[in-house]
């Protein structure tokens, strides 16, 4: 009996703490307006909705009010970059995009994706991007993250529809900071100079 009675209390104790806990464990993680509902979440948590570009991702263009370059390309496609920039930490993103300028769906080449078979399983890419600082003489490839995935667009469409384009971005070690300018070159397309932000 008297072994009820220690457990009893105990017991009891501890539906109370655990009642406790919930109910603040409640408290903090929703929120009350004062009409006894919760705030909806802000739109700014959910992903834009992207115009109609061809990618399939729904990834959104780039800023378009400037063009470095425009490289026509032998498929019917211009290369188009927008922002060639300078990050922290040391590197040089470019974002721009393929637009198809033909009236019919351009199928996207496979040399895009470059030849190296350690980035092959990424499927499309375009790991073939790099960048040349003649000034230095260097030349610079797409990086790569841990898992040997290039930081450039990837999974992307194999074909890119009539008037529509492909928005992309590629991320490469940034050149000495004396370098202004670099020569972009792709598969397909002639070499181009770019100025660097």
């Amino acid at each position: 009996m008297r072994i009820r009675y220690v457990r009893g209390p105990r017991r009891a104790g501890a539906a109370v703490l655990l009642a406790a806990t919930l109910t603040l464990s409640m408290a903090a993680c929703g929120s009350d307006d004062g009409n006894g509902k919760g705030k909806e979440p802000s739109s700014s948590s959910a992903p834009a909705k992207s115009k109609d570009t061809g990618s399939p991702s729904g990834e959104t263009l780039p800023d378009t009010s400037q063009v470095l370059v425009t490289v026509k390309g032998d498929k019917g496609i211009d290369l188009i970059v927008h922002v060639a920039k300078r990050d922290e930490g040391g590197f040089l993103t470019l974002t721009g995009e393929f637009k198809n300028t033909t009236g019919s769906r351009v199928v996207t080449p496979v040399q895009w994706s470059g030849q190296e078979e350690a980035v092959a399983r990424t499927g499309p890419s375009l790991a073939a991007m790099t960048l040349v600082d003649s000034q230095d003489k260097k030349r610079y490839y797409v990086l790569r993250d841990t898992d040997n995935r290039p930081l450039t667009t990837t999974s992307y469409d194999s074909g890119i529809d009539a008037g529509k384009s492909l928005p992309f971005f590629a991320q490469f070690p940034a050149p000495a900071q004396t370098t202004t300018k670099v020569d972009l070159q792709f598969p397909g397309f002639t070499t181009a100079t770019i100025e660097i932000s």
